[in-house]
């Protein structure tokens, strides 16, 4: 690797970048089992506890049964105007229910909103069936899809959340489930926000009291059980910045709601995220040898976000090293370097250069040339 480089970081407005850094407190004191809050872009935790430790999901974990359902509508596996049949298993299911009728079927749209809006067993346990057959093929199907997520500390036996011993998921499994959510299904995710739905004429409220409390609040889901007690996964998005709040084990359901709220409170008043680089753009030219061309354009393959204290962005510096001898052919995306990204001189993001494009191998001549010239570099 050659030296480092100046990498200039994009410029902000000059009202933003003349805000003086606010000092950033210690989390606020909140009487959960577990809680994590993680910035929706950059992934950076801004305040946790016992992210990592086992915890018994409850109906949270109908959020890996939706995400299992709108990966095979997207796939074209199912359709929202399937019609559902309510087998009698689905239809016994106790707790929380939307309420369906035994033998009849139903749309698959009108499921999701079961699902997502009354937590309903009854209509999980009928997605489940008519998507894998059984509910126990269904929990492979989520576990799988939590594996290629990484949600490595989780486990799926069911696809409601009722309590069994081999089923727990992480705050932070949690996290990386409602992030992929968002991400992969930006418009089916509207269904989160939504705060009632009427099934059987029976209404039933979405039971995230946040959707009523604060308007930048657009999901996403509550569980409870005697064990696991009051649980909340929350998302909110105030001016471009998404935070997403994952608490458990609280003691009531204005309780649950209440720290959720202090959290997601607490990230957007002393933090904030910017994206640097976009993905794709030319950030810099590598020189290349015995190539077609003597230049590549170099840059990164995602967008490269951060999250830092709010006011601090002027202190960011960005460098970045490259290799010194990039012999053609290159092919697209060769990795060719790194960038690094500090504050006040604390490395706060750090990622892979690739080229943009591909460059041949030159001339015969081309080559001779260059094959001297690398003898004196």
């Amino acid at each position: 690797m050659k030296a480092s480089h100046f990498l200039p970081v994009l410029a902000l407005t000059a009202t933003l970048s003349a805000q003086a850094q606010v000092p950033v407190p210690s989390p606020p004191t909140v009487d959960a089992r577990a809680y994590l809050v993680v910035d929706f872009n950059s992934g950076a935790e801004l305040a946790g506890a016992n992210a990592g430790e086992a915890m018994e999901p409850a109906s949270i974990t109908k959020l890996m049964s939706v995400y299992v359902a709108f990966t095979e509508l997207r796939a074209g596996r199912l359709a929202m105007d399937d019609r559902v049949l309510i087998s009698e298993r689905a239809w016994r299911m106790p707790g929380s229910r939307m309420f369906v009728d035994v033998n009849t079927r139903v749309r698959l749209e009108d499921m999701l909103r079961g699902i997502i809006i009354q937590s309903g067993n009854d209509a999980t346990v009928a997605l489940a069936e008519h998507i894998a057959g059984t509910e126990e093929a269904f929990a492979e199907m989520m576990n799988a899809h939590a594996q290629r997520l990484g949600m490595n500390d989780s486990h799926f036996t069911n696809s409601t959340g009722m309590p069994d011993a081999e089923m727990y998921t992480t705050a932070r499994d949690i996290a990386t489930l409602t992030i992929a959510m968002i991400r992969d299904f930006p418009e089916d995710y509207a269904l989160y926000s939504e705060r009632e739905f009427t099934w059987n004429n029976i209404r039933q409220t979405n039971r995230n009291m946040l959707l009523w409390r604060d308007s930048t609040v657009d999901g996403v889901k509550t569980g409870h059980t005697e064990s696991a007690g009051y649980c909340l996964v929350t998302s909110a998005l105030r001016n471009e910045q998404r935070l997403v709040s994952v608490v458990f084990g609280t003691r009531s359901e204005r309780a649950r709601a209440d720290i959720s709220l202090a959290l997601l409170n607490y990230g957007f008043r002393f933090f904030e995220t910017h994206r640097l680089y976009a993905a794709g753009t030319e950030l810099a030219e590598a020189r290349v040898w015995k190539g077609t061309g003597e230049a590549v354009p170099v840059g990164l393959q995602e967008d490269l976000w951060i999250t830092i204290p709010r006011g601090s962005y002027r202190n960011l510096t960005a460098a970045m090293d490259m290799q010194s001898q990039l012999v053609a052919p290159v092919d697209t995306e060769q990795e060719v370097g790194r960038v690094r990204v500090t504050l006040n001189d604390e490395l706060v993001a750090e990622r892979t250069l690739h080229t943009l494009a591909p460059v041949a191998e030159g001339s015969i001549w081309r080559r001779a040339v260059d094959t001297v010239l690398l003898w004196f570099e």
